[in-house]
């Protein structure tokens, strides 16, 4: 199976937590079609932990769906969720039990791939609590990449070790399609501010086949739900998705669609943002620019990425994540654009359309407190 673009969806677990049941399984599926989403490219509905038995079949070994949160069965759910249009995702975990103290997929590697294969399951969320401390984890996320890749159906393996014991080193020889670096983002500003300050030394991490996955979008959720916190702001929220999309992170939704309003849907479906997200070129960002005379990448709270795109397009992202306006920069030179090749760029504003040239030498901005400005630029001729 082959992933070239960040996979996109929507996870129960942010919002709902151990509530996921088939009913809000469908509802959320019926919702992500008629609000947009679907076809603004999200096409995953992921069930997360807490939805099996405590036991396996004494008989078979399988994993139980809990009969009452899923009272249909899962290949049931699978044949509603594919009729719209979408893909049905899954959650187990490489330890003897899941987070939520479940069965965890240990040592029933085989079994577990088999029977997701048999519901019709598309997307499996693999976690790394209750691990035996003398087993490693690159052979137990081998074992079950191998075991997904010899189930008979294409599953998507999103491999969720929270970045911890080495995973940049070894994920990609797992057949993971994406991987989870941090711990849980939950939604709090100032834990966010901290994810995407970790973030800033990874930005060469990911791409094509197996993506960085920064974690669930906390867009919307507005201090609600299993991992509201403190809510943040409009604008906070919009810096939160501009820096995963310009990351090339995978996007997927957490917050309760029924309840986010219009201003989270129409930030959710920024085309401009998800066309950056979605190039197929999946080029790595890297930072240029930045805030007064701080050296390009060393200020983690106000800084400026740059990514290619392409069709020979550019994206750039102007974040401050400060408690004050400031003005930011960036020299033309530093995308490898001289003052003497006779070429500007053309700047897009992804949030409001508005155009803008950058001249041939430096763009400056005031950017405000927690803001971002993110541009899809064309080079011109001056």
């Amino acid at each position: 199976m082959t992933v070239d673009r960040p996979p996109m969806g929507w996870n129960s677990w942010n919002t709902f937590g151990p509530g996921v049941n088939e009913k809000l399984i469908k509802e959320t599926c019926d919702l992500m079609v008629s609000s947009g989403l679907r076809d603004a490219g999200y096409e995953y509905v992921v069930i997360d932990d807490l939805w099996s038995l405590k036991e396996r079949d004494p008989e078979t070994g399988r994993l139980v769906p809990d009969p009452s949160k899923f009272p249909g069965g899962m290949k049931t759910l699978s044949d509603y969720v594919h009729s719209k249009g979408m893909k049905l995702g899954i959650y187990s975990c490489a330890g003897t039990m899941t987070c939520g103290s479940q069965p965890g997929s240990y040592e029933y590697e085989f079994t577990d791939a088999r029977c997701f294969a048999e519901w019709g399951i598309d997307f499996l969320k693999y976690d790394y609590c209750y691990k035996p401390a003398f087993e490693w984890g690159e052979l137990l996320y081998r074992r079950m990449g191998l075991a997904l890749a010899n189930s008979g159906r294409d599953i998507l393996f999103s491999a969720c070790s929270w970045g911890d014991d080495g995973t940049s080193s070894w994920i990609n020889t797992t057949g993971a399609h994406m991987w989870r670096s941090t711990h849980d983002l939950l939604d709090s500003w100032e834990l966010l501010k901290k994810r995407i300050s970790e973030q800033l030394k990874m930005l060469s991490s990911g791409g094509q086949n197996c993506f960085n996955d920064m974690d669930m979008l906390i867009a919307g959720m507005n201090g609600k739900g299993h991992v509201g916190v403190c809510a943040c702001t409009p604008v906070q929220y919009r810096t939160h998705f501009a820096f995963w999309a310009l990351c090339g992170a995978p996007l997927f939704i957490g917050c309760d669609i029924s309840a986010c309003g219009d201003e989270t849907l129409n930030l959710l479906k920024n085309a401009v943002l998800i066309s950056i997200n979605q190039d197929r070129a999946c080029c790595r960002p890297f930072t240029i620019g930045g805030f007064r005379n701080c050296r390009t990448g060393t200020d983690e709270q106000r800084f400026v990425l740059a990514r290619f795109l392409d069709n020979g397009d550019i994206a750039v992202g102007m974040f401050n994540l400060s408690d004050e306006r400031c003005r930011m920069f960036f020299h033309l030179s530093e995308l490898g654009l001289s003052r003497v090749c006779g070429v500007k760029l053309t700047m897009t504003d992804c949030f409001s359309g508005q155009e803008l040239s950058s001249g041939c030498g430096q763009f400056v901005q005031d950017i405000g407190a927690g803001d971002c400005r993110v541009y899809r630029c064309r080079i011109a001729q001056e």
